[in-house]
């Protein structure tokens, strides 16, 4: 069985269990994910792209999106070691694990 796209035990630990802050959280984390991919994926700037992975990683980290977090770190490294191969595979694993944790927060009711 694979991880839970966010690790909503460790949230719930991160926020003291304020739902209030924990929608804040994850819809703070889905604007930041769209932003650092977007950088990711277009920038000709390598160190740009390294510096978005490595504050993903943080932002995932912070809210139990570890799968985000392996792959965002996966891809840093990769981009720093010239690593094309393994930044391509980080870059779809990257893909899927946002997309599976943006779907979990759109469950969420993050407008309130």
């Amino acid at each position: 069985m694979s991880p839970k796209p966010i690790d909503t035990d460790h949230l719930a630990r991160q926020t003291g269990g304020d739902l209030a802050l924990e929608r804040e959280l994850l819809a703070l984390f889905a604007q930041q994910c769209a932003k650092h991919l977007r950088t990711i994926h277009a920038s000709a700037d390598p160190q740009a792209r390294i510096d978005a992975a490595h504050t993903l990683k943080g932002a995932a980290r912070a809210i139990g999106a570890w799968q985000v977090a392996e792959a965002a770190d996966l891809i840093e490294t990769s981009i720093a070691a010239t690593d094309s191969r393994r930044t391509e595979t980080a870059m779809d694993a990257l893909a899927l694990a946002a997309a599976e944790a943006r779907a979990v927060i759109s469950r969420f009711d993050c407008a309130a």
